[in-house]
């Protein structure tokens, strides 16, 4: 996972180069050469003294050197200590800012919102974006309603602290009668409220024990059904992905084993999901992996961004995913963003 590069292992002559090869790199996706530095910018420094220092910097591991080319590129090291030490954060664009709470201004539940959001976010960054599900395993349990839609189905809507609203289909096999529901209802908030979901998943069996129930057999059912009721959501739905159109333009995905290679990325939810759970393992509210610091091998050739969001301890994550030459400083406020207007749209 991600490491952090040491500061003190670079002169001030070799950070300054590395800066200049990164920035330039990030923004021309050309291998940069000791002129083009020498020419552009005033380091004083001759092209030699220049080249010099590049090859340090390619001895050390943080510039790589393609052979058909005289420039450098940054290697995984090279972008971890640009990250680490050397980029400036930009502030967000006002323009940007409009865009973002303009289009997350819409009506529809928090699935249809998270997914706008993944579509918004990857159009902006020019990126593929994620947006996760909230983690509503973690979410305060506050009610449940138990609604009949035929003789042998029941709709359960089970309420969260923080706003969010979980629904589950069950199949009750016989018909039950509305005052047996409210019943039934009525017990299971008295005694679950206030707890997780993982509290209730993990002591139902003991929280309901006494509770007499052999006309309805309901009781007997949400035993049966605990993991799938108290539990967080499937696989497939824990992920909304989105700017797979944007992705695709940026100079990378000329060559077609690098578009090949995104085109599996962008098609397999699993190891997306299995990225953020990563990101997640970490704890940590921002979270930057770069090429071989991420554990899939699809993922190995790309940078992945994610910020948490928060609402009242039910937490999810959203980011972006694109090459290791993305524009670090441009994209950590714009995801930052996202993630706290993703919380200030599902609290309310």
């Amino acid at each position: 996972m991600a490491t952090q590069a040491k500061s003190e292992e670079l002169r001030e002559r070799e950070r300054d180069i590395l800066r200049h090869v990164v920035h330039n790199y990030i923004h021309t996706a050309v291998p940069i050469g000791s002129r083009f530095i020498s020419k552009r910018f005033e380091t004083r420094l001759s092209p030699a003294t220049i080249r010099n220092v590049m090859a340090d910097l390619e001895e050390l591991g943080y510039l790589s050197h393609p052979h058909t080319s005289a420039g450098r590129v940054p290697t995984d090291l090279g972008y971890r200590y640009y990250v680490d030490f050397l980029m400036e954060v930009q502030d967000l664009s006002q323009g940007d800012r409009l865009q973002i709470e303009q289009g997350l201004d819409v009506a529809g539940n928090h699935e249809f919102l998270l997914r706008e959001t993944s579509k918004l976010l990857g159009k902006i960054s020019k990126q593929l974006s994620i947006v996760s599900s909230p983690h509503i395993s973690s979410g305060v349990f506050q009610k449940l309603e138990l609604i009949p839609i035929s003789s042998s189905r029941l709709l359960v809507v089970m309420s969260i602290r923080s706003g969010l609203v979980k629904t589950l289909m069950l199949e009750v096999g016989v018909e039950i009668q509305r005052d047996a529901l409210d019943r039934i209802a009525g017990i299971l908030n008295e005694r679950l409220s206030g707890l997780t979901l993982q509290q209730i998943r993990d002591s139902f069996l003991e929280r309901i024990r006494d509770v007499q129930d052999e006309r309805t057999g309901l009781i007997r059912l949400f035993i049966d059904s605990v993991d799938e009721l108290f539990n967080d959501l499937k696989d497939r739905e824990k992920v909304h992905i989105g700017g797979t159109q944007n992705i695709i333009d940026q100079p990378e995905f000329v060559d077609p084993r690098n578009f090949r290679s995104v085109i599996e990325l962008i098609e397999s939810d699993e190891i997306i999901v299995h990225l953020l759970e990563k990101h997640e393992e970490l704890d940590k509210d921002f979270v930057i992996t770069i090429g071989q610091e991420n554990e899939d091998d699809k993922a190995k050739d790309y940078s992945i961004l994610t910020a948490t969001y928060n609402v009242e301890g039910v937490r999810g994550r959203v980011g972006i995913i694109g090459p290791k030459r993305m524009d670090y400083g441009k994209v950590i406020p714009l995801v930052d963003f996202v993630a706290q207007s993703i919380a200030k749209m599902l609290g309310t």
